[in-house]
């Protein structure tokens, strides 16, 4: 069953509230490709720009990079590990006030692959919105190794962002 913008009406992500009192997102899903591709996906510039971001530096531990997200996010972040095909972990303006940890890691399900991204660090209130994000990028990655192209992320994310209002109720 679809929802009437015919988006998977599942919710796949989860809030919670670390230790700091900040907040973290992860979303998780099993796409119908080998890890290698879906590898491919999560770190090829020419791919990644195809559903979630812009992104120019180096992948490598330690390296630089520059993002613009379709989700209009833009910043400098920092390869922390670089591990292929399984793990990919990322911060987001290193040294600020702002700063994340965004986390990808891959593991293969038979001839399938589960992708969890994790996003840490975040102030407790932006946690919805970030929720609500994560998913619909990923629903965008989806599409991409399907063929498709992918849906408009504003429109996916009001749709999503009630939900995970609702979710969030529970980290206070």
């Amino acid at each position: 069953m679809t929802s009437g913008t015919g988006h998977d009406p599942r919710i796949i992500g989860s809030l919670r509230r670390l230790d700091d009192g900040r907040g973290a997102v992860t979303v998780e899903d099993v796409y119908d490709t080998d890890i290698d591709d879906l590898w491919s996906a999560v770190t090829a510039p020419d791919r990644l720009a195809r559903w979630l971001a812009t992104v120019d530096g180096e992948l490598r531990p330690g390296g630089r990079i520059h993002a613009k997200f379709t989700s209009s996010y833009e910043g400098p972040g920092r390869i922390d590990v670089c591990d292929a095909p399984r793990q990919l972990r990322v911060t987001f303006e290193p040294g600020t006030p702002d700063e994340t940890v965004m986390e990808a890691n891959l593991t293969p399900v038979g001839d399938r692959t589960r992708l969890i991204i994790e996003e840490r660090g975040l102030p407790l209130a932006d946690t919805p919105g970030h929720g609500a994000g994560w998913q619909a990028h990923v629903e965008d990655l989806a599409a991409h190794l399907a063929g498709r192209r992918p849906g408009v992320w504003r429109e996916r994310w009001l749709e999503l962002r009630p939900v995970y209002e609702a979710i969030a109720e529970n980290l206070a």
